[in-house]
């Protein structure tokens, strides 16, 4: 029972690992896309959501060799604790 507790913390916490950075900076220019459209009292729904998704888009191209070497390392402890419960070498 202890080793699926520690996968499932380690799966959430990888989950942030990938997860956080992309969410952190869809909240920072939805922030900006926000006061811009106050300021100008501009309410396109389209002007919110163009820039975020070509920001993620950006992000997702960039990241995702960081974000597949982190799903690499947590496959392989999972797949490591997983031969040692089950006893096979």
């Amino acid at each position: 029972m202890d080793m699926v507790a520690m996968a499932g913390q380690q799966a959430l916490w990888t989950a942030l690992l990938i997860g956080g950075p992309l969410l952190l900076l869809l909240l920072v220019i939805g922030l900006c896309v926000s006061v811009l459209q106050a300021l100008t009292q501009v309410q396109e729904a389209s002007l919110a959501f163009v820039p975020k998704m070509f920001a993620l888009g950006v992000a997702l191209l960039l990241g995702a060799p960081a974000a597949a070497g982190i799903m690499r390392a947590f496959a392989a402890t999972l797949f490591d604790g997983i031969v040692a419960v089950g006893g096979l070498r």
